[in-house]
């Protein structure tokens, strides 16, 4: 069984999505009807944008999702997925690919995400800190005892767990990692604590228009962050993007029980491979594949 994944923040690159443009005239449809969308050339900056630029979260997160869904748009009949799941804000491009929301609602949620992440790190001086070489409950453990917001954000596979909240609270947690045996507890360069209760007005934000955004039974199963099993009932995936921002990202957990629900191999749609390396370190008997295109099409 194939499943289809798709990564979050942090995979951008100055001419993402170029090719796409290039190769297909459905791919300059959704591009023109993005810049439309959004009221900017965003297929400006990220044909040609700086680094800087595309790192803007309010230009970093609908790049992202813009090059995941065409990319799954051109891929014509090989893009027949058993189940898909997302990385964070991959989640709505999955969402997207599988039918559940159309393209433009999912970009204007996407952006709406975008600002209302951006405010919410403005509020509160917060960061990210990624932990490698320890179990996942002596991470949480030690999260639980600091003083102040730290909390374990984003399970990416087993060994590598993201912790999130404030600043002072995420460097204090980073010294009691390295003391309990962390073989690195290093700060990203991130603008905030997503994943976090302090994302919390930021949920709000987004869960308002969740609401009245249309979604519609998928195509096929997705495994969501929040829940990590699979996911066919409209209500219940509405419901649990909501809850996404200020929930942890349980990747290693949703990888797994694609597995054991038959997943053989994952296809990583959209830019970078971090997916794909992931996936192998859940289970290296894995297949994994970067996701290819039709030209023409």
């Amino acid at each position: 069984m194939k499943a289809y994944v798709f990564p979050g923040q942090g995979a951008q690159f100055t001419g993402m999505g170029k090719d796409l443009y290039e190769a297909s005239d459905k791919a300059k449809d959704l591009f023109a009807q993005a810049n439309e969308v959004l009221g900017f050339d965003i297929t400006k900056i990220m044909f040609e944008g700086t680094a800087e630029e595309l790192k803007e979260t309010k230009v970093t997160q609908p790049a992202i999702f813009l090059h995941s869904t065409i990319l799954a748009e051109v891929m014509g009949p090989t893009f027949q997925p058993d189940m898909v799941a997302g990385h964070s804000l991959g989640e709505l491009s999955a969402l997207v690919a599988n039918r559940t929301i159309a393209f433009s609602d999912g970009l204007e949620l996407v952006y709406k995400r975008a600002l209302a992440m951006q405010k919410a790190c403005e509020m509160t001086p917060s960061t990210m800190a990624a932990v490698l070489g320890l179990e996942d409950a002596i991470v949480e453990e030690i999260c639980g005892k600091t003083p102040g917001i730290v909390v374990a954000a984003n399970y990416n596979c087993p060994g590598q767990l993201v912790i999130s909240g404030e600043i002072e609270a995420v460097n204090l947690a980073c010294e009691a990692l390295k003391e309990a045996g962390a073989r690195r507890a290093l700060l990203l360069p991130v603008g905030g604590a997503f994943h976090s209760p302090l994302m919390e007005p930021a949920r709000e934000e987004l869960a308002a228009a969740i609401e009245n955004t249309q979604f519609t039974a998928p195509a096929c199963p997705i495994y969501q962050n929040v829940s990590t099993t699979a996911v066919t009932d409209a209500s219940r995936i509405k419901k649990n993007l909501m809850e996404q921002l200020t929930a942890p990202v349980k990747w290693t957990q949703s990888v797994q029980n694609m597995i054991k629900d038959g997943a053989t191999t994952f296809i990583e749609v959209g830019p970078g491979n971090v997916l794909q390396g992931l996936v192998k370190k859940v289970d290296n008997t894995m297949l994994t594949e970067k996701a290819t295109f039709y030209v023409g099409l």
